[in-house]
């Protein structure tokens, strides 16, 4: 057996060893356990929908479909940047005791927030029913979505990873960014509703395009285009390019800050 494989071996079994503390670690003590995958993104829409439907919906039908891709979507790009982000510093015993790749703590981080996404899709596709939303043949792009966001989450999650231990002011900073950003792109509302000069600002947004591919493929049956994939993938490519080089160049130093 070659070392590269053998390496490989290894790697996939510390993060498949990771992937599991983390899920018997959020659902310790829990009754519903891995149910709360399914119900959080459920009554959040149910939350929102009471909140906002009267405010922001517009010409929006169905709403709570509408509201819930968007959210889903969002949470999983949050959630992965925000685990990615504290990884290294989370983890410094072990790095300090044992010789391990540090780019496994912020991949772990990413996984664990896409097998999480995975599971609320349950609640997607609830919601989907209940609305009578009819599936077509586009629901097949979803993977080809989840690997343009997993690139894009992975990405940023490393870049922040990397700042996080030699600024730790970032880990606070991140959550009003993630506030700002979530009013920032169209969960609740459409950008029909926007200024004109705030929609030509939405092209900015990355989660714009990714949470607009979702409702594409989901809720209207469309098909995005070349451009729409082009734009996805070229996002998620520049994001890990960054990431990876600012992490690998760095991650010599964490074991003095950490």
């Amino acid at each position: 057996m070659s070392t590269s494989s053998t390496q490989f071996k290894r790697d996939w079994s510390i993060l498949s060893s990771l992937v599991s503390k983390d899920f018997k670690l959020k659902y310790r003590r829990s009754v519903l356990g891995i149910l709360w995958s399914v119900l959080n993104p459920l009554l959040m829409m149910v939350v929102l929908s009471a909140v906002f439907s009267f405010v922001f919906r517009g010409s929006i039908e169905p709403f709570p479909v509408y509201l819930i891709l968007g959210q889903t979507l969002f949470t999983f790009m949050s959630d992965a940047t925000s685990g990615a982000m504290s990884s290294i510093i989370g983890s410094a015993p072990l790095i300090k005791k044992i010789r391990i790749k540090k780019m496994i703590f912020p991949l772990e981080k990413v996984t664990f927030a896409l097998v999480n996404f995975v599971i609320s899709l349950i609640a997607v596709a609830i919601v989907l029913l209940y609305f009578r939303v009819t599936p077509t043949a586009n629901l097949l792009l979803v993977p080809l979505l989840l690997l343009y966001l997993f690139m894009f989450s992975l990405g940023l999650g490393l870049l922040l990873a990397t700042l996080a231990v030699f600024f730790r002011d970032i880990m606070h900073l991140w959550g009003v960014i993630l506030t700002a950003w979530t009013y920032a792109t169209p969960l609740f509302y459409s950008i029909e509703i926007l200024p004109e000069w705030m929609m030509g600002l939405m092209q900015f947004n990355p989660m714009y395009y990714y949470v607009t591919y979702f409702r594409e493929i989901a809720m209207y049956g469309t098909t995005p285009g070349l451009m729409e994939n082009l734009i996805c993938f070229g996002l998620g490519l520049a994001a890990l390019v960054v990431g990876y080089a600012v992490f690998r160049g760095q991650q010599k130093k964490f074991i003095l800050y950490v």
